[in-house]
């Protein structure tokens, strides 16, 4: 199994889990008299069975990404890497917007406000930490789907 399949495996058995937790919840109590929509008692069974099929993924995808190189750093660094520059990108152009916002002046008398940095400068960095995050990123997608899950 690849990489990428047990990533989509994982995924769909995330929202199956998180489906069976309100199917749990709408049959947690009935009326006296009347009988749930759906065996609680089955629906825990398929959750229990749900959530040993997860574990297992998720301890094979992680050695996985522990174990697999590329170049010298290893599917888990890139993966650090990538969040670390998505977290830059979201702070650095949060600050563009607020530098590049435009004070509107009443009158001759009123204080101009002028950006603290260099707006057309700091675009070009931003754009370079995006273009960075897009290479690491698709770095990422190949090695999902060319690498066999241990």
């Amino acid at each position: 199994m690849k990489l990428a399949t047990a990533l989509s495996e994982r995924a769909d058995l995330q929202k199956k889990i998180e489906e069976l937790s309100d199917r749990l919840d709408n049959n947690a109590k009935v009326q006296e008299g009347d009988e749930p929509a759906e065996d609680p008692r089955g629906l825990i069974k398929e959750l229990d069975s749900a959530l040993i099929r997860l574990e297992e993924l998720i301890y094979r995808i992680n050695n996985t990404n522990n174990r697999t190189a590329c170049g010298d750093v290893t599917i888990t660094q890139l993966m650090a890497k990538r969040d670390c520059l998505k977290e830059r990108l979201r702070v650095m152009r949060d600050f563009l917007n607020a530098c590049s916002q435009k004070v509107n002046r009443y009158a001759k008398a009123e204080i101009r406000i002028r950006s603290a940095v260099n707006v057309p400068e700091l675009q070009k960095e931003v754009d370079a930490y995006a273009k960075q995050l897009r290479e690491t990123d698709e770095k990422i997608q190949e090695l999902n789907w060319t690498t066999e899950l241990i």
